[in-house]
């Protein structure tokens, strides 16, 4: 401890030079992490060297605090944990996906604890919790044995020197803003965190959130967007009632998990075609390239946009709108508009029915049910623990035989999702990488290409099952983005990281029409092939798209209808949250039958994911089969009769329980 104190006052006794050094090394930290290479951080510090400075005094604006304490080497460890846990957290997440670490993820941070096993061993986070364990231990330690600076902090001088430091810290931001040493608006964050560093862009992802009120936002800015039939008499837009869906077919809509086509990656060659049946109904049906708002994952982004027809980019830099503002209001979308038409409306997600906030972002976008693994029986897994999609054919012809009328189906696959292995999983695959620039790549294409190859099994199953179904029905399928592969625009033949395909199969012989679009325009340009112009933002699409101000006015709805006054509606949002229910079988109790001292439940559609409940608290249970439950603890024999059945997900939370 003696040489530790002489070493401080030594060395460490200037603080803003120190302040200065520690900033200059945690940046320099934070960007090996990213790039996964020191030689590349140093190259990135000698090529754009006022964008690493400027991200290192951001670091070091947050040293200058120190200035204010006596116990100065603990308030460094202090200040310097969260930017480490930035380094090494994005470090580690862009060996598993390919955007970057965001503060919109913090508002993830349940859901992705919840599939950290599918990416880590158990082994791996005991260590992790070992490590956290020991590290406040040591916080601890340097707070009571740690030397202090032995002179009284002089506040005065300290507290002056810290606001120049952060009114510095504003004009140099604001410097660096308007020389467009870095930008403001990230058209694709992966590269943006490239070029204008870590710290910056972190930091943007908390300070840029939402879509930005438009230049002389007004009524009649609002208004004048349309010049045709679209608004009422008053100037506005009121969707109404009508009872129609007969003429028009089933809307069905699948997103298929980090599906792409493997063959579409240069430097692989694959013993046989990983999808021979989606590629043979691209050339026979309405088809193209999708481009999508995200890489690598991101996939509830994909299903904004092509529920609501609205783009992400108008929003912040890796928000998710299902974990924002959808939240707390409705927003206009397909399935509401449909549900006017008198379309019964269904999401169906073969994962955990609380990722993302579904089960309380759908309510608001107008899904009368929502039938989510927990929901599901005879599921099958993969190497990596995600659900196979093979199930969800049965799920969707459920959907659509439930109801009398016309449905509007979207249903999001799980199958294709990540992390990919770098070893050999599988034992006899359907499909072997025959050509690969690695052995770790031959392995994370092999297991990547059978997923794709299962999946488009899947697709012709469901397809079959379609033609012979005895309704219209158009079927969109698609890929939500390109998987988590460290792809490149060079390694892409498509020389781009944002497209994926597109098919509209149907089974009552529509005209092929051959386009490429955005997952915003996706659901428009379907609607408008099958008749439909109902809903403000479908016909907006499909009136004004190509025009001058297109993309503009789009923005500017998205914030009227979002966040501003709801002028195109009259001031008020005509959309109200639905009464969705979970899962489209009804899940009942029979009867309640004793035995001995134990107590069984018989009754129907149950799945591992029913459990019996007691006023509401959960009760120990064992799954015996989807028509009888077993409790496994005992209970006051007069509370058996008030006993029900909760469906409980993965992280414990109720999604429903028998009435």
């Amino acid at each position: 401890m003696g040489k530790l104190k002489r070493f401080y006052r030594k060395y460490l006794k200037q603080s803003l030079v120190l302040c200065a050094l520690l900033a200059l090394g945690m940046n320099l930290f934070i960007e090996t992490m990213a790039r996964h290479s020191l030689i590349v951080s140093l190259g990135f510090f000698l090529q754009y060297p006022a964008v690493f400075l400027f991200n290192t005094f951001i670091i070091f604006a947050t040293y200058s605090i120190v200035l204010l304490f006596r116990r100065r080497i603990f308030c460094y460890v202090i200040i310097s944990l969260p930017w480490l846990a930035l380094g090494i957290t994005n470090g580690i997440i862009l060996l598993n996906r390919m955007t970057p670490f965001t503060v919109k993820d913090l508002a993830n941070a349940g859901d992705g604890l919840s599939i950290a096993t599918n990416y880590f061993s158990s082994g791996t986070l005991i260590l992790v919790i070992i490590g956290i364990l020991v590290s406040i231990a040591a916080l601890v330690f340097l707070f009571l044995f740690a030397p202090k600076k032995r002179e009284k902090v002089n506040y005065k001088r300290s507290i002056a020197a810290v606001l120049v430091i952060a009114i510095g810290f504003f004009g140099i931001w604001q410097v660096a803003v308007k020389t467009k040493t870095v930008e403001t608006f990230f058209g694709n964050l992966a590269y943006a965190y490239q070029d204008y560093g870590v710290p910056y862009c972190f930091i943007s992802t908390w300070l840029n959130t939402g879509i930005h009120k438009p230049a002389n936002y007004s009524e009649n800015l609002v208004k004048n967007i349309f010049n045709g039939d679209e608004l009422n008499d008053k100037g506005v837009y009121q969707p109404k009632k009508s009872d129609q869906d007969e003429k028009y077919p089933n809307i069905l809509f699948l997103q298929l998990e980090s599906f792409i086509d493997p063959k579409l990656v240069e430097g692989f060659s694959y013993s046989r075609d990983p999808m021979p049946n989606f590629r043979q109904m691209m050339k026979e049906y309405s088809s193209g390239y999708l481009t999508v708002p995200s890489v690598g994952a991101g996939t509830a982004n994909t299903e904004f946009e092509s529920m609501t027809g609205i783009s992400v980019k108008f929003f912040g830099p890796g928000e998710y709108p299902y974990k924002s503002v959808l939240l707390e209001k409705t927003c206009e979308s397909i399935p509401f508009n449909l549900k006017y038409m008198g379309y019964s409306t269904h999401a169906i997600h073969n994962h955990r029915g609380a990722f993302y906030g579904r089960n309380k972002v759908f309510p608001n976008l107008g899904y009368d049910t929502f039938t989510s693994l927990e929901y599901m029986n005879n599921v099958v897994k993969t190497a990596r623990n995600w659900a196979k999609d093979g199930l969800l054919t049965e799920e969707i012809i459920d959907a659509m035989k439930s109801t009398k009328g016309r449905d509007y189906i979207y249903t999001i696959s799980v199958q294709g999702h990540g992390k990919y292995p770098t070893e050999q999983v599988l034992e006899n695959p359907a499909i072997t990488v025959t050509e690969a620039p690695s052995e770790e790549e031959r392995w994370q294409y092999e297991y990547y290409a059978n997923q794709v190859y299962e999946m488009d099994l899947f697709v012709k199953e469901l397809t079959d099952s379609l033609s012979r179904f005895d309704e219209d029905v158009v079927l969109v399928m698609y890929g939500d983005h390109l998987p988590a592969l460290d792809m490149t625009e060079e390694s892409m033949k498509t020389g781009d990281l944002f497209s994926t395909q597109y098919i509209i199969w149907n089974n009552f012989g529509m005209k092929k029409e051959d386009k490429n679009l955005t997952s915003y325009q996706l659901g428009a340009e379907v609607l408008d092939q099958v008749g439909i112009h109902e809903g403000l933002i479908t016909s907006y699409h499909q009136n004004y798209q190509g025009t001058s101000a297109y993309m503009r006015n789009l923005e500017t709805l998205a914030y009227d209808m979002l966040y501003g006054n709801a002028y195109i509606y009259g001031g008020k949002l005509p959309f109200k949250k639905t009464k969705m229910k979970m899962g489209i079988k009804q899940i009942k109790i029979d009867k309640i039958v004793q035995i001995g001292d134990d107590y069984y439940i018989k009754g129907q559609n149950f799945t591992e994911y029913s459990k019996i409940s007691l006023d509401g608290e959960v009760l120990n249970t064992i799954y015996l089969g989807p028509t009888i439950l077993g409790l496994r603890e005992k209970v006051n024999p007069e509370d058996v009769e008030r006993m029900k059945i909760s469906q409980v997900e993965k992280n414990k939370e109720i999604l429903s329980t028998t009435e």
